[in-house]
């Protein structure tokens, strides 16, 4: 990777640093972290000015270590004994300046156990390469999304130096309303997205300037939006289907299309869930997808469903599960079931809980599990809706089925 050194452009280290740090502290403080707005400057302290004691330090420094293999070149204790930006940047440009075959993303992350995925630099270099033909004439990049994940590091430090942008700041999206991308727009832009960004910008989008292309990853696009995108006047809105564990896998433009294999995949006949990806040395190595793939023909495919029992929720992969489970520790809670929103109730968790006390104040415990949610749950594992009732949704078969939210919200439903 070493023919294009995207370490050596400090304002993009700073960026991936920042966003990492970021992601570390929201982890390790599930109730929330004041954090200064980035991007952080040079003299800003780890631990005086983020307010984060030894023990986080300590993983902070290793998840930084971790995603850019410091450890192969013997330089990561540098990061305790040095927690400034100004030197946790040195280190970094320092260790990928002797090693930078490998990163190692995590899932996208605050929810379920995160998983570790390390990909070759030139896998993600050889994406890069091919996605960028996708986007021609364009001038500038806009990002709603973190650098230090697996889709960000590609769309926003590895494709701008593909695009020849490499000195063009990237445009951090984050801390900006939808109405402020509006009046930020211009001919020739590339928006990097994510499904609930544009389905929130589209509400406020109502035309655009001509040029602008949009990306949109991490979970499905629902059609409505974009096709809503494309009516306003998007020249194109590239979507991408991937994950943590695969990088980018293919590719459509139109939410009526298949997506297409990027060049390095091959499908596996009789493996619907897996495929084989193509190394620059010419070696193959079979990779396990999130989703069962069906196939129209040999390099054009739909997800049609996931392997796992994970859900998306505003582009973060949540465990129903794992929500249950926290729930269930409450005392006041006997049984507990959580699933996803239907499209017409909304785009979060719900909740249908079995008091312990039959005869509990309903709208008291309401209010704890609320807390207790905030305390104990990540902001898109928290349910946003609790319906009571005196046992768990079944349907004939006696199976746990969903329940439909009622907008009486005070008594206890009764589901068979």
């Amino acid at each position: 990777m070493a023919d294009m050194a995207w370490w050596d452009d400090e304002e993009v280290l700073r960026r991936f640093i920042s966003d990492l740090v970021a992601a570390e502290v929201a982890l390790l403080r599930p109730t929330g972290a004041s954090l200064p707005q980035r991007p952080w400057r040079n003299d800003t302290h780890i631990v005086r000015d983020l307010g984060v004691d030894s023990l986080e330090l300590l993983a902070i420094a290793s998840a930084l270590a971790e995603a850019l293999h410091l450890q192969e070149s013997g330089i990561e204790d540098y990061l305790l004994a040095r927690p400034t930006m100004e030197d946790w940047i040195a280190v970094a440009h320092a260790g990928l300046q002797r090693f930078s075959e490998r990163l190692t993303f995590t899932t996208s992350g605050s929810t379920g156990t995160p998983k570790r995925c390390t990909h070759p630099a030139a896998i993600l270099l050889q994406e890069a390469r091919e996605l960028a033909a996708l986007f021609p004439a364009r001038r500038r990049i806009l990002s709603a999304v973190p650098s230090h994940h697996i889709y960000g590091f590609i769309f926003t430090i590895l494709l701008p130096r593909m695009l020849g942008l490499s000195c063009v700041p990237v445009i951090d999206l984050r801390g900006s309303s939808p109405a402020a991308l509006a009046r930020e727009l211009r001919d020739g832009d590339l928006v990097i997205g994510h499904p609930e960004f544009w389905r929130a910008a589209v509400r406020l989008l109502p035309s655009m300037p001509a040029g602008v292309m949009g990306v949109t990853s991490t979970a499905p696009c629902p059609d409505d939006v974009s096709i809503a995108l494309v009516h306003a006047g998007m020249e194109t809105l590239v979507q991408i289907y991937g994950s943590s564990e695969t990088a980018g896998v293919g590719w459509r433009v139109r939410a009526t299309d298949q997506y297409r294999l990027l060049s390095h995949w091959e499908r596996i006949d009789g493996q619907p869930g897996a495929l084989k990806r193509r190394h620059a040395d010419g070696r193959r190595e079979v990779i396990a997808c999130r989703d069962t793939l069906a196939w129209k023909d040999a390099r054009a495919f739909l997800p049609t469903g996931r392997i796992d029992d994970a859900v998306q929720v505003g582009g973060i992969n949540v465990f129903p599960a794992k929500v249950r489970h926290a729930l269930m520790q409450h005392p006041d809670v006997f049984d507990a079931s959580v699933r996803l929103m239907r499209a017409d109730e909304g785009n979060r968790l719900k909740a249908f809980i079995v008091p312990r006390h039959p005869d509990a104040d309903l709208a008291g415990l309401r209010i704890r599990l609320e807390a207790w949610a905030l305390t104990h749950l990540a902001t898109p594992e928290r349910p946003k809706a609790f319906t009571f009732g005196y046992r768990l949704p079944t349907n004939a078969a006696g199976k746990h089925a969903d329940w439909a939210l009622s907008p009486d919200t005070q008594g206890m439903a009764d589901c068979k």
